[in-house]
């Protein structure tokens, strides 16, 4: 039972030639960056000692090549483009009402700002003069209380 406590003979044996051997040579100091490195990486595996490897020098990078300019190209002589026939003027329609917004559509109803927007008003004291038509009269009913409605002579 005693033998149980104690290192056999043979280990102690194998681990102080190690000890001694690094003892005689002197450790060199690894920088800090390939040594963590090394611990990052996992160790390699004995590579056959029988072909050694040849290592290619890097390709030299191209030479730059010389600067030519640019040709530049002829400006373009474009003939002026000819100018669109200017609308025909508006007809005044035949029965005709001006239609004036007095009040803001500011926190109405998504319809009535709608309405406005369909009668071309989008500002206070704008006028538009519109047809009298069945149509137009709906809409200036829905907003009676936002618009001013004067006749056109």
């Amino acid at each position: 039972m005693a033998d149980k406590g104690k290192k056999p003979e043979a280990e102690t044996k194998k681990k102080a030639p190690k000890a001694e051997a690094a003892k005689k040579e002197p450790k060199k100091a690894a920088p800090k960056v390939a040594a963590k490195k090394a611990a990052a990486a996992p160790a390699p595996e004995a590579a056959p000692a029988a072909a050694p490897v040849e290592h290619k020098p890097a390709p030299a990078a191209p030479a730059p090549r010389p600067t030519v300019p640019k040709p530049v190209p002829a400006a373009k002589v474009a003939a002026p483009k000819p100018r669109p026939a200017p609308p025909a003027p508006k007809r005044v329609p035949e029965k005709a009402v001006k239609v004036t917004q007095v009040r803001s559509a500011a926190g109405r109803f998504a319809y009535q700002r709608g309405t406005l927007r369909g009668l071309g008003l989008d500002r206070i004291n704008r006028s538009r003069v519109l047809e009298d038509t069945p149509a137009v009269r709906g809409m200036i009913e829905r907003v009676r209380h936002l618009v001013r409605i004067d006749p056109v002579a």
